[in-house]
């Protein structure tokens, strides 16, 4: 009866669970003490009446003690949990309504927020994992431009302090383009980390609009051109039939051609080089148009694949970096195609290339 001593208050009354068990004491020793006196004086069957009559009302009486201090002591408590659950997640939850066991529901609700609690603890765990990684790859991110920049601009002080003479022009303009090239990449990380924050808060908003698809990718394909070429790359659209054809989509231009862009100087990169291959085909469906971007490349392991989206990512830190970029093209493209109700996905295998693929809505029929 430890519980019973447990409760402060009886709801339904102002008794205490103490009080309430001295009256059921002796309620149950009244009705036994008649029992036991008017037993003997009466018929067998009368007896076994009488007897069946006190075990009845000593249940009745145990039951409503039960239900009445532990029951609705637990349904109380349960309240308090819905109302918890209400102000946590804005949801009323209906699993465990309804159910007659009050101990045994209190029980799995307890796990159940106990579950949750986990995952949520091992969510945070993980995401303060990747805040310190975020915060050293932005730093070092941001410090080598810096200090390129740094180290180029005191050369030419250094150089024009000590000779009287100074630098000739032509060095001193060769270190100025190097320094000024590094300032252009700091600013570019800065605008590519703006746009990201932008994104993620949903400051950004797209400016959907009917265009064509095809033009898009071969003005794309007009801007990349040269870059192509210094890698031994070619740039293919698939089928080859759309070249003269249109296949309107409704988007936001500008954003989708940042993601193409994106894609494209990715597969030009990582690509083989002399005979790489860039593939980019329109599969148009019946409320849709998939855009898939392939390369020939080395293909990415699955161990990465997953984490190609996220910022600052490298597989390779050595070769990436050398190939250039800010390390946030691919989740600045994961947000602006999910801006669009569409999801990016990879599909690789080493030795056999990569593909990126995205959906795009195409306008409805005008009836």
């Amino acid at each position: 009866m430890a519980f019973l001593s447990d409760s402060p208050r009886f709801k339904a009354g102002e008794m205490s669970s103490r009080a309430i068990a001295l009256c059921l004491a002796a309620l149950v020793a009244g009705v036994l003490t008649t029992f036991a006196y008017v037993g003997p004086q009466l018929p067998v069957r009368q007896a076994f009446l009488v007897g069946g009559a006190t075990v009845g009302a000593c249940f009745l009486l145990l039951y409503l003690v039960f239900e009445a201090l532990i029951f609705r002591e637990v349904n109380g408590i349960y309240a308090g949990l819905e109302h918890i659950k209400r102000k946590e997640f804005k949801k009323l939850s209906s699993r465990f309504l309804f159910r007659p066991e009050p101990l045994k529901r209190l029980r799995d609700e307890i796990l159940d927020m106990a579950q949750r609690r986990q995952q949520e603890f091992e969510e945070l765990n993980r995401l303060q994992a990747l805040r310190r990684e975020f915060l050293a790859d932005v730093s070092h991110e941001l410090k080598t431009p810096l200090f390129a920049a740094q180290g180029f601009v005191h050369t030419i002080l250094d150089e024009e302090a000590d000779d009287e003479d100074g630098m000739d022009p032509a060095t001193r303009r060769k270190f100025l383009q190097k320094a000024a090239a590094s300032l252009d990449a700091l600013d570019t990380l800065v605008q590519d980390l703006v746009t990201i924050s932008q994104l993620e808060k949903g400051v950004i908003r797209m400016r959907r609009q009917r265009f064509d698809l095809v033009a898009l990718v071969r003005e794309i394909f007009e801007l990349l051109e040269q870059q192509a070429q210094k890698r031994g790359a070619t740039l293919e659209l698939f089928p080859p039939q759309l070249a003269d054809d249109e296949m309107l989509v409704v988007a936001d231009r500008n954003r989708i051609r940042q993601v193409l862009v994106n894609l494209i100087d990715n597969a030009i990169k990582y690509g083989r080089e002399s005979d790489g291959h860039v593939l980019v085909s329109l599969t148009p469906g019946r409320q849709g148009v998939r855009v898939s971007v392939r390369d020939n490349g080395n293909g990415i392991a699955p161990e990465h694949q997953a984490r190609v989206f996220e910022r600052f990512y490298r597989i390779e830190k050595s070769r990436t970096r050398a190939a250039g970029g800010t390390g946030l093209g691919l989740a600045i493209s994961k947000h602006i195609v999910e801006s669009h109700k569409s999801t990016i996905s990879i599909r690789s295998a080493v030795g056999e290339g990569t593909a990126m693929e995205f959906k795009l809505p195409r306008p409805k029929k005008q009836t």
